[in-house]
């Protein structure tokens, strides 16, 4: 009899358990979701029918990285109802390259990629080498060829290196993304050099070439083309490299030296990296008191140090009015260490203290993985992708932030200065 009271007791009291624990659950859950809450630093929104904010933002960065995606993507195939050249020539304005949307961008570089060469001489003048063509229609573009792996790092000085073409291509398309629009157009491109070049190069350009093993070799002229032993090869015939599109000749380059230049000797600094309040010299010059060229110049800043380019030592500019565009030109040093984030590139930034509203913005929409989710889409494109290395597409989400943290310091440091301009025209 005792032994069935217990069991009856025994029931009872779990009855009573469950049905507490029913009652109670919503609140031993909320409680749950807020600890877990604290714990990851992400805000909860308490009800059933919605989800973690969490979640939600990832959802939010995924559909911003699809629009973006769209917006970007090039279409190869867009019909022109004009030549390619003169579509693209019209397109450059005092202020930029292209428009913001310009699908006709498409069928320009696939004829930069595909149209057959009909001259090739050695590259304009430069430290580096390149070959000057000219394809069918009359267009001039400039080659510049594979030397290295997408892998290859440069670990020495943050400009050392040969120019690497798929840093021209990649620094493009970013400029698109980046809504500057004042980079030439950009295309990879395979060459045979023995069916495309030779039978159309230059006495000068054919007098540099020579023979590897079974490789088809040339060293041009330029600046550090001493020889043989500077020359570039290809795999037997076969040259890969990027075509550039040459600006159309009634803007013509003015050519300034850039404020910020290195002095490129070890142990001598220039005289910006020993003067933090060297950017009040620079604004006392009418050049970049006036107008927009020092936003321009800082714009610039920024996008080279995303592409971790420190080799801007002059810079070209559509024309000499003052509201002449500062031209992102000569990207070849960029993407060379992708563990390396060379911060003396924003000094610009960090030493005035201003740069466009819009540019911030721009940076605000990019970061959380978005710069680099979207790059890594347009780039597969391009017919010689993959374009960049893996490690290189962290390295610009990281350097997003960085830009933003900068211009947060900026904001902080001086109460009631004008960090962000909004001057319309600016």
């Amino acid at each position: 009899m005792r032994r069935k009271w217990r069991v009856v007791v025994c029931l009872t009291v779990i009855f009573i358990l469950y049905v507490s624990y029913k009652i109670l659950e919503p609140d031993i859950k909320r409680e749950i979701i807020q600890a877990d809450s604290i714990i990851k630093e992400v805000p909860v929104v308490m009800e059933d029918n919605s989800r973690l904010s969490e979640e939600e933002a990832d959802t939010d960065v995924e559909k911003l990285v699809k629009e973006l995606q769209k917006k970007y993507w090039i279409n190869f195939h867009y019909p022109l109802k004009d030549s390619p050249w003169r579509v693209a020539e019209k397109m450059v304005t005092e202020r930029e390259v292209h428009p913001e949307y310009a699908p006709e961008i498409g069928s320009i570089l696939k004829a930069m990629a595909t149209r057959k060469i009909l001259s090739a001489d050695t590259g304009y003048k430069g430290t580096q080498l390149k070959l000057t063509l000219i394809l069918e229609g009359g267009q001039i573009v400039a080659f510049k060829p594979r030397w290295y792996r997408r892998e290859e790092i440069f670990t020495e000085t943050p400009y050392s290196g040969a120019d690497r073409h798929n840093g021209e291509i990649s620094a493009f398309h970013l400029n698109r993304i980046m809504e500057f629009r004042r980079t030439p157009l950009a295309v990879g491109r395979k060459i045979n050099l023995n069916t495309e070049i030779i039978p159309n190069g230059s006495e000068q350009l054919l007098k540099t070439f020579f023979v590897n093993g079974s490789n088809t070799c040339f060293y041009g002229k330029c600046y550090y083309c001493k020889g043989e032993e500077t020359g570039v090869c290809g795999e037997e015939d076969i040259l890969e490299g990027t075509v550039i599109l040459w600006l159309p000749r009634a803007y013509p380059l003015k050519t300034h030296r850039h404020p910020w230049s290195r002095t490129y000797v070890t142990g001598k600094l220039a005289q910006w990296e020993k003067d933090p309040n060297y950017c009040t010299a620079v604004q006392a010059s009418h050049i970049y008191s006036q107008g927009p060229r020092l936003l321009d110049l800082i714009d610039t800043a920024i996008f080279d140090f995303l592409i971790g380019n420190a080799d801007r030592h002059r810079y070209e500019t559509l024309g000499n009015q003052m509201e002449s565009v500062f031209l992102m030109l000569d990207n070849g040093k960029s993407f060379g260490n992708p563990f390396h984030d060379e911060i003396s590139i924003l000094a610009p930034l960090y030493q005035c203290c201003i740069v466009r509203d819009e540019t911030y913005k721009r940076l605000l929409t990019l970061k959380n993985g978005v710069l680099s989710k979207v790059l890594r889409q347009v780039l597969k494109q391009d017919p010689i992708s993959p374009i960049l290395a893996e490690q290189h597409y962290p390295a610009l989400d990281r350097r997003v932030t960085i830009v933003l943290e900068k211009i947060q310091t900026c904001i902080d440091k001086v109460p009631g200065k004008t960090v962000l301009v909004r001057k319309k025209g600016s």
